[in-house]
């Protein structure tokens, strides 16, 4: 069925509150995905323990943090690396891929059975993310349930993303809430703002920032956990995104953000702008189209190209799910009039 937003502009104001809540959530996702997220989101950082020698990946890991795939990709040939860091370097890449969007059949392939434990979990992810969700859920069972690879980190982290795609955010939690890494703790804060408790994500945000208050995932969760409180914590939000903007390269996923930031705080013009900006990086981004969604209803503008683009390209989106379903009640609305 083909969306007609002129059906439902009489809805406006539930379209607009729900979809305020969706931009805030950003990433996939992850985003962690983010595919998505913060998503959204997809990172991966080495556990929490203190180290005298020089942090090799540094640049590479943080270019993943903030969005910038690519680059992570292209900036990845890293010399004098240890084995496990070598690991690490490698599944910050195949997950740059699969934040990409479009190369989950590239780190299907080229992942082996021989492969670490911690690569072997991010094949799982492009598998449950390419559609095959059953056989990559079966296999996650299969894999935490196996006491000698169970307790893997990235393992824990992947098992996390995937319930919380599934929105099963209780299974999630058991196996993120012990965490062990800055990445773990993150994806925790991004669980429990889910579940609508900001009370917990604030205790994980500070233990995060008991650690490295300057971390950028630290800083990049203060962001998510001041957005979903609101109120006067929107401004230091703001502050976080524009902070990222001047030190790093520009971002979606930046983008993105100032303009939730913009849009909480009633400024959808430059909102606008900055969403227009990200839709320029990537014409498919999901969180890019969806937050246009909303601009573009609040500045009085057509938001159906945005809308039917999201749909063409991301048919599973929580924005889409709500408008169909505001399409069906419609429906059934006339035709118990007619």
């Amino acid at each position: 069925m083909v969306i007609k937003l002129s059906k439902h502009f009489n809805q406006a104001a539930i379209t607009r509150r729900k979809s305020l809540r969706v931009a805030s959530k950003l990433q996939g996702f992850l985003s962690f995905h983010s595919t998505a997220s913060p998503a959204p989101n997809l990172r991966f950082l080495r556990p929490l323990m203190a180290s005298s020698s020089p942090d090799l990946l540094f640049g590479l890991r943080n270019n993943f943090h903030i969005g910038a795939y690519q680059a992570a990709i292209n900036n990845s040939d890293v010399p004098n690396l240890s084995t496990d860091e070598a690991i690490e370097r490698d599944s910050l890449v195949y997950r740059s891929y699969i934040a990409l969007g479009s190369h989950q059949q590239l780190v299907i392939d080229e992942v082996d059975s021989s492969a670490p434990t911690a690569l072997q979990a991010v094949k799982l992810l492009a598998i449950y993310l390419s559609g095959n969700k059953e056989s990559a859920i079966s296999s996650l069972w299969e894999w935490l349930s196996d006491a000698a690879i169970g307790n893997n980190p990235v393992l824990r982290l992947v098992a996390g993303i995937i319930y919380m795609h599934e929105q099963d955010y209780n299974e999630a939690l058991k196996h993120t809430n012990a965490g062990g890494t800055m990445e773990l703790l993150a994806l925790n804060v991004q669980i429990y703002i889910k579940m609508h408790r900001s009370d917990y994500a604030e205790k994980q945000l500070k233990l995060m920032q008991q650690i490295d208050e300057d971390h950028t995932l630290t800083q990049l969760a203060s962001a998510w956990f001041n957005l979903a409180v609101g109120g006067s914590k929107i401004q230091e939000a703001y502050l976080i995104y524009q902070d990222f903007s001047e030190k790093y390269q520009m971002t979606g996923m930046i983008l993105n953000g100032k303009a939730v930031c913009c849009m909480h705080m009633g400024r959808f013009d430059e909102a606008e702008t900055l969403l227009l900006e990200a839709l320029n990086k990537d014409a498919k981004d999901a969180e890019t189209l969806a937050n246009l969604v909303v601009c573009s209803l609040h500045v009085g503008k057509s938001a159906s190209r945005y809308l039917s683009q999201l749909k063409l390209t991301h048919p599973d989106h929580v924005l889409i799910k709500r408008v169909s379903s505001a399409e069906d009640s419609f429906d059934r609305a006339v035709q118990s009039i007619a």
